[in-house]
């Protein structure tokens, strides 16, 4: 797993996969440096899905969606998908009141969902080793 970070946004890889979340709104200068990043990114590390989760975003802009859209265009040609995940009920009523339609762009309710429909999926078992059986017979 590796931390490269733009500006104040990590990129995680797992596997084929990037993970990155917004801590907070994005400015346009940002916006179009997570972007750029993250499709040199899909294109150099040969990633096949990317999960964005803005579920601590609470107020989203045009440009910023617009910036998603492309980004979810630009990562399908280059062979990855792209899933939004978190999404708050105010931006999504601030997406609708603008007229915003993320075209393109698939969203999860949230990262867990959003990682499953990647193909991750979250161990039933815990990581914890089983505890050893007291074998019949033996000394103890």
């Amino acid at each position: 797993m590796s931390f490269p970070d733009v500006g104040r946004v990590p990129i995680l890889t797992l596997g084929d996969t990037l993970v990155t979340g917004l801590l907070s709104e994005l400015d346009d200068t940002s916006a179009m440096a997570l972007a750029e990043e993250l499709t040199a990114r899909i294109a150099s590390d040969g990633a096949r899905g990317v999960l964005i989760d803005i579920s601590r975003v609470q107020v989203i802009d045009s440009f910023v969606a617009r910036a998603l859209m492309e980004l979810s265009t630009m990562a399908q040609l280059l062979g990855a998908r792209v899933i939004v995940a978190g999404m708050s009920p105010p931006v999504a009523v601030t997406l609708v009141e603008l007229g915003i339609e993320l075209t393109g762009v698939e969203t999860a309710l949230d990262a867990e969902r959003g990682m499953a429909a990647l193909g991750w999926t979250q161990s039933s078992a815990a990581s914890v080793p089983p505890r050893p059986r007291a074998v019949e017979g033996a000394a103890g």
